[in-house]
């Protein structure tokens, strides 16, 4: 497909008028802005700018609306919203968008086709756990009801919610006893379920909420018989757990994988034009890279070969509690400093002074042992409460040489840069937004500095290594996760026996990975969205068609969306409406 370099005449509206110089401001960094090059960005704006603003707010109001998850009438509104915005796609003149447009175009486009995807698979995931919560449709009826603004007849619902109880009591009974004749339930589907009784158990203190107090006769019959259902609900829940699942905050860790349809399903969203099996392959060599580069930085320390020795010799490097926030903020300044003295990106004078520092708390740290971002880093350290072993294991795996790779990518130029700047400009594609574009450019960060020599000793290698190895290890894992090929329990063993993690880090790592609120791929787009920007780096920068300024700035205020959408914008590239992903970053890897 035919691509060309964006007009001069694109970018000088993008930039200023001139391009500004090494170490200048650029007009709209400045505090305040020249509003001038405000207005000429705005000139630049996506012809369906309003249209994507207007399907964000119409799915969030639906949000507000239809609130009972799995309902199968919500999944039917949702279907109606989706399926018309595809028609009203279908009816737009493609050729006479902008090019901004277009981009829009196709992104809205591929997002509803994923939406319409997803929507098929909640069904079945409700069908998988539907012998485990029969309840959940009266349940979701009465709030139904409710939003639907219909009168409630008191006596009526405290028959409904009589029935419901002695439902949900029988059947944790059954469970408990192993009798009954239930089909078999994997125990990923048996969490959901849990999970869903729960949910469901906040929609019904919602539904009765409303009522309660406010209409005398309502309480008069209903308080009893909600008060027996909620209870019901909690004790279902464990009973769920209990036997079926086991102790999912300190037993083994369940993931819910979503195997080669829902993978497909994903990855053609994300528009990574691989299989599970050639990403694992692609990081199966980047992990190979890494452990030479270990070697030989193990080497230097001493340790001859014996890398896992080195590593472990860095994490004694731990500074004493009370010091972390010190090593935070010099660590700030040393990558602020490297980078701007080589004129790599604009970084605005109000997004370097407005970032602030906070202390995770214990519990937070038990899935999130690291370092969290954006305008607030949330320091992962030991507090004097913690038991020993995990006070050990926190300031062993957040030592100054690991950190030099987590906080740049947490604050600038990773995170907190890029939400400062997605907030100022096309922030009408946050529907776009992917991990491999918010993770996938805080990564590719990693990799520019450790090319220019940012790390300043074979310890500060061997921590920015540590890092590298585990977005590669997160490939690796997830989808052998996914593809039902490794268990949480095998990629906890993966993580301690090939990275080096801490054991209770890498428990933590996975249980988050598979437990949050995360994207499938969330843990796979770090390396693979780095790789992307990398390869546009060398497509763009190294040819000299873009200064890394240009290339940058133009990345961040684009918006989110995949890395290829990017690369689009970058390049011209000609778009049809029916455009898929067609972009080989990596080349042909064997699996």
């Amino acid at each position: 497909m035919k691509q060309h370099v964006l007009p001069a005449l694109f970018l000088l509206c993008f930039f200023g008028n001139p391009a500004p110089s090494p170490g200048q401001e650029a007009g709209w960094s400045q505090d305040p802005p020249e509003l001038e090059s405000l207005v000429a960005f705005d000139r630049t704006q996506s012809d369906l700018r309003v249209a994507v603003q207007r399907f964000q707010e119409d799915r969030r109001a639906l949000a507000r609306r239809w609130d009972v998850p799995y309902s199968p009438t919500r999944r039917a509104r949702y279907e109606a919203f989706y399926g018309g915005w595809m028609e009203a796609l279908e009816d737009v003149n493609f050729d006479d968008l902008n090019h901004e447009g277009q981009v829009d175009y196709v992104l809205m486009r591929t997002a509803l086709e994923f939406e319409l995807e997803m929507l098929a698979q909640e069904a079945q995931g409700a069908s998988e756990m539907a012998p485990l919560t029969p309840f959940a449709a009266a349940i979701g009826e009465l709030q139904e009801a409710r939003r639907d603004h219909e009168d409630v007849e008191p006596r009526a619902a405290a028959a409904v919610l009589h029935d419901v109880a002695n439902e949900v009591e029988s059947l944790s009974s059954a469970l408990r006893a192993g009798t009954g004749e239930l089909p078999p339930i994997k125990a990923v589907a048996a969490e959901r379920a849990a999970g869903f009784t729960e949910q469901m158990r906040q929609v019904l203190e919602d539904w009765h909420g409303f009522y309660d107090g406010y209409d005398p006769l309502f309480t008069w019959w209903a308080q009893k018989p909600y008060e027996r259902l909620d209870a019901a609900l909690d004790d279902h829940a464990r009973a769920i757990r209990e036997t079926l699942v086991g102790d999912a905050s300190s037993g083994p860790v369940i993931g819910d994988p979503i195997g080669p349809e829902g993978l497909r399903a994903h990855l053609a969203h994300e528009m990574i034009p691989y299989s599970g099996e050639e990403l694992i392959a692609i990081a199966e060599a980047e992990f190979a890279w890494m452990e030479q580069a270990l070697l030989e930085a193990s080497r230097e320390m001493g340790y001859g070969d014996d890398w896992k020795a080195a590593q472990e010799a860095v994490k004694e490097l731990a500074v004493d509690p009370g010091l972390k926030p010190a090593v935070v903020r010099d660590l700030a300044a040393q990558s602020v400093e490297f980078i701007g003295e080589r004129d790599w990106i604009t970084m605005p004078p109000l997004a370097e002074e407005v970032w602030r520092m906070e202390m995770m708390s214990p519990e937070r740290q038990l899935v999130s042992p690291f370092f969290l971002g954006g305008e607030t880093i949330r320091i992962s350290y030991p507090t004097d409460d913690m038991a020993h072993d995990d006070k050990l294991m926190s300031m062993r795996g957040n030592n100054p040489h690991f950190n030099r790779a987590t906080v740049h990518h947490e604050l600038i130029p990773g995170h907190h840069l890029q939400g400062f700047m997605t907030s100022r400009f096309n922030d009408h594609r946050q529907p776009f937004s992917t991990p491999f574009w918010g993770e996938g450019w805080a990564l590719y960060w990693e990799m520019l500095l450790w090319e220019a020599d940012f790390p300043r000793s074979p310890e500060d290698r061997i921590g920015m290594l540590f890092w590298r190895m585990h977005r590669a290890a997160r490939i690796i894992f997830s989808l052998s996760f996914h593809l039902e090929r490794m268990t949480p329990q095998e990629a906890v063993d993966f993580l301690v026996d090939r990275v080096g993690h801490e054991r209770a880090n890498a428990e933590a790592e996975v249980r988050r990975s598979f437990e949050g609120n995360y994207s499938p791929l969330y843990q796979v787009a770090y390396m693979i969205g780095g790789m992307q920007f990398r390869a546009l780096h060398t497509e763009l920068v190294e040819s000299g068609q873009m200064t890394a300024r240009q290339f940058h700035d133009t990345v961040l205020q684009g918006g989110r969306m995949p890395v290829e959408m990017v690369r689009a914008r970058l390049t011209g590239q000609r778009l049809t409406r029916d455009y898929t992903t067609a972009w080989r970053f990596a080349g042909d890897p064997n699996p």
